[in-house]
C-alpha cells in the first residue's frame, strides 16, 4: 500500500520549496526572528525528510532558515509539557537528515543553538557564514543536549573539544567551527547562498547511486570496527561494479564527456 504524501501546506514553523528543474529541495525554518523549533515541528521535519527522500524530482536537500538567525533552539515550554519518556526519544526525529539517503546541506547564519545545532550536525555538510554562532546553552538551565548533539560532536571533534563546547555552554564562531571541522566552509555572510548553491551544483554532477551508497557506508562504518568498515566498503564497491551508473561513468570517462546518470 502506498504511503500518502505529506501535506506541505500546514507546517509548523517551517516551509518546503521543491525546485524540480534544479533537482533541489529547500527545508526552510520560518519562525523569525529566532526560528524557535516546537515539539510538533520536530516530528513534521522528520516526516518531510522521509517524503523528500522518495521524491524522484530531488537529488539534494538544503536545510536553511528565514531571517538573520538559523535557530535559537527548542521551545522550552514544549519540553515542560512533554513526558520524560517522550523527551528521552527526541533524537529519533532530529536524526532524519542522517537517515535520508540523499545529500543534505545545512546553510547556516546567525544563532544556531540547541536543537538547531543538533539538526545541522545530523546533516552531511555545513556551510556557515561569518555571522554564525553555534552553542549548546543547556548547561545554563541545568540540562544537557538531548537530541544527539553532544554525541555527534564527540565523534566529529573528539572528547576535549566537545567538553569545551558543551560543558561550558560556550559559543563558537563560524570561523572556529570551520577550523574544528564542524563546518565544511565559512564564508562572508553575503556569500552564504552562493556558496551553498555551488555545493548543490557540484553534488549534482555525481552519480546519485554512488552518493547514496557512500553515505550509508560511512554512517554504518562509524559504529563498527576498522576492519568491519573496510569489509562493508568492499561489499558495496562490488555491488556498484554492476550498476548502470558505473557503466555510464566509465563510458563518459573514456569519451571525455559528462556522464548521464540514471541512479541505478
Amino acid at each position: 500500500m502506498k504511503t500518502k504524501k505529506f501535506n506541505y501546506d500546514n507546517l509548523d514553523g517551517f516551509r518546503v520549496e521543491i525546485d524540480s528543474k534544479n533537482q533541489r529541495a529547500d527545508i526552510i525554518l520560518d519562525r523569525p526572528p529566532l526560528n524557535v523549533v516546537s515539539m510538533p515541528q520536530r516530528e513534521q521535519i522528520a516526516r518531510v525528510f522521509k517524503d523528500i527522500d522518495k521524491d524522484n524530482r530531488v537529488r539534494v536537500i538544503v536545510l536553511k532558515s528565514e531571517g538573520k538567525n538559523f535557530s535559537s533552539g527548542g521551545d522550552i515550554q514544549g519540553f515542560m509539557e512533554a513526558t520524560p519518556e517522550k523527551v528521552s526519544h527526541l533524537a529519533d526525529n532530529i536524526k532524519s537528515p542522517e537517515l535520508c539517503s540523499k545529500p543534505v546541506i545545512a546553510s547556516v547564519r546567525g544563532f544556531c543553538f540547541g536543537v538547531g545545532f543538533e539538526l545541522c550536525l545530523a546533516c552531511d555538510f555545513r556551510i556557515v557564514s561569518e555571522a554564525t554562532n553555534f552553542a549548546f546553552p543547556e548547561q545554563k538551565i541545568g540540562m544537557i543536549p538531548g537530541s544527539g548533539g553532544s554525541i555527534r560532536l564527540l565523534h566529529m571533534i573528539g572528547m576535549s573539544r566537545t567538553k569545551d563546547l558543551v560543558m561550558r555552554s560556550r559559543w563558537i564562531s563560524g570561523k572556529e567551527s570551520e577550523s574544528w571541522g564542524i563546518a565544511l566552509k565559512c564564508v562572508k555572510d553575503n556569500m552564504l547562498e552562493e556558496a551553498t548553491n555551488a555545493l548543490v551544483s557540484e553534488l549534482l554532477t555525481f552519480s546519485p547511486l554512488a552518493q547514496r551508497t557512500i553515505k550509508k557506508v560511512l554512517y554504518t562504518a562509524q559504529d563498527t570496527s576498522l576492519h568491519a568498515g573496510i569489509e562493508l566498503e568492499g561489499q558495496e564497491y562490488g555491488r556498484l561494479r554492476t550498476s548502470n551508473d558505473f557503466a555510464a561513468g566509465v563510458k563518459a570517462f573514456n569519451e571525455k564527456k559528462k556522464a548521464k546518470w540514471s541512479g541505478t
